[in-house]
């Protein structure tokens, strides 16, 4: 059986074959497409303990800052200090639609690289962005730079960093 869609149009109605390829969460966009300034936001998430516990499980970090409420006040610390990296996963491009308006097109993640602002603790609320910064043509293909920031909910900016992603442009062979 062939896989149709009923496209109703006003008073006809037609039949259009179905095709994986056409199915994408958002249009898809070329490199020559991107405009510096636009902002792909990622969700808002309040990080717990539970997060905490679950990302030094996978990290293996088991420093005491972030796990042990005594030894962090002991040493300066308001609370035990959410990972670094945990926080710099929040700028994970995957989290935002920009992937999507780029995965036809998308050849490699090149860099990325932070400086962590603040310290963030279970109870904080993130608010993670990627900005288009930079747009550059290099060797045929698109070099795209992101300012990635994370606020937290007092407005305070606690981690800033760029990303950088190869792109195929459109005079790109596949």
């Amino acid at each position: 059986m062939e896989n149709t869609n009923q496209i109703e149009d006003g008073k006809s109605t037609e039949t259009k074959k179905f095709s994986p390829e056409e199915f994408l969460i958002t249009p898809a966009r070329t490199f020559e497409d991107l405009m510096l300034g636009e902002i792909f936001r990622a969700p808002s998430r309040t990080l717990t303990d539970a997060h905490a516990a679950a990302f030094q499980t996978v990290s293996c970090d088991n420093h005491p800052v972030h796990y042990d409420a005594e030894w962090a006040k002991k040493h300066g610390h308001s609370a035990p200090v959410v990972h670094g990296l945990q926080v710099l996963a929040f700028t994970a491009p995957g989290a935002t639609l920009f992937p999507h308006f780029i995965g036809e097109v998308f050849i490699s993640f090149l860099s990325l690289s932070c400086t962590f602002l603040k310290e963030v603790h279970a109870g904080d609320t993130l608010y993670p962005a990627l900005e288009i910064i930079d747009l550059e043509t290099k060797d045929g293909k698109g070099v795209v730079e992101t300012a990635a920031t994370i606020y937290n909910q007092r407005g305070e900016l606690v981690l800033d960093g760029r990303h950088k992603y190869l792109l195929r442009t459109q005079n790109t062979n596949k």
